[in-house]
């Protein structure tokens, strides 16, 4: 089954992620129509796919030849083309950093379910090989999550970084992958969060640094007296713009999982190191599809699937709730329950 898509706005992983994938995957998608607020830039990847240019999203939304949307980018648009999909039951592929406000977000959830459509966000740390490795190593040798430490430290986004296609993801969009990827490992919902932020001292983002804390309440196996889990995400974006060696310096590992009956050190895309009575062992892990296309491939499945189609959706959007619910522990300087 090939589906036909729309590109909605050339985000910051086009050239590395999206492109490659969607060439590679010629035999499940055929793109037929490119809208970008820049018209050369939209022109200029339609001739090279063999689309059409398309003046607006909306128009994008509603051709006939389109059965899916690929919101690559959001930082012209916000939500909108999501909506424009839902008007015209269109599948929505989001890899976009679109920063809603909590009633936005919770209008948007119900107009998604609402419309029936497959929607699927772009959370890419749950397929990451190390992810899948280090789920095994949960479930077979290492016991259950009691503490997880995420860590993320980037190079400040530049002030006009909304007109650039190389834009890094938003501060936001980084924290919903964290919260998610967290949530995925750990196998439980949080039940509460607190938080702390320290501001920028540029307009580029609001904050340039982000701890959250999650407590999770006991999984559904687990008796209610059962320890609770303790997830810290550490989002940092305090490192001048172009200082990527400072970035990188004595960088922590991406993830930190302290379990029943040993230790994990996770480092993306595939490295995984960890510790039990026996010793440590490194594992490198390779995919035989790059990350794209497995995301990809998950998309072409939940569009022709009735069953996948509102999994992704739940997931980011609780993910997003839970964003929600820091932001207001940080602006009162206490713990939040969790929805």
């Amino acid at each position: 089954m090939k589906i036909n898509i729309g590109l909605v706005g050339l985000g910051p992983s086009w050239q590395s992620r999206h492109r490659p994938a969607i060439t590679a995957l010629a035999d499940r998608f055929c793109v037929r129509a490119v809208c970008d607020p820049i018209a050369h830039r939209a022109e200029q990847t339609a001739h090279e796919l063999g689309a059409r240019p398309v003046d607006g999203f909306r128009a994008l939304a509603a051709s006939p030849d389109v059965e899916a949307i690929l919101m690559l980018s959001g930082r012209w648009f916000g939500a909108l083309p999501i909506l424009a999909a839902c008007d015209h039951g269109k599948a929505v592929y989001c890899g976009a950093s679109v920063d809603l406000a909590e009633e936005e977000a919770r209008r948007l959830r119900q107009r998604v379910r609402t419309a029936g459509v497959a929607f699927m966000a772009e959370l890419p740390h749950r397929l990451a090989p190390a992810t899948i490795r280090l789920k095994e190593l949960i479930a077979t040798r290492l016991g259950q999550p009691r503490l997880l430490f995420c860590n993320e430290r980037h190079a400040a986004a530049a002030d006009s970084s909304g007109d650039c296609p190389t834009a890094p993801a938003s501060h936001t969009r980084r924290l919903i992958e964290m919260v998610d990827w967290c949530r995925y490992v750990a196998g439980r919902e949080p039940a509460g969060v607190q938080c702390v932020t320290h501001r920028g001292p540029t307009a580029a983002e609001p904050e340039d640094y982000s701890l959250v804390t999650l407590d999770f309440a006991p999984a559904p196996h687990e008796p209610p007296a059962a320890p609770r889990a303790l997830a810290q995400i550490a989002c940092g974006g305090y490192v001048p713009t172009g200082w990527t060696e400072a970035a990188a310096f004595r960088r922590p590992a991406d993830l930190q999982v302290v379990c029943e009956k040993g230790i994990a050190f996770v480092d993306l895309p595939g490295t995984v190191t960890w510790f039990d009575n026996a010793g440590q062992h490194t594992e490198h892990v390779d995919d035989d599809r790059p990350l794209g296309e497995r995301l990809l491939m998950m998309f072409h499945r939940s569009v022709s699937s009735l069953v996948l189609r509102s999994s992704s959706l739940d997931d980011a959007f609780t993910a997003l709730d839970v964003v929600h619910a820091a932001r207001r522990s940080a602006a009162d300087g206490r713990r939040v329950g969790c929805p």
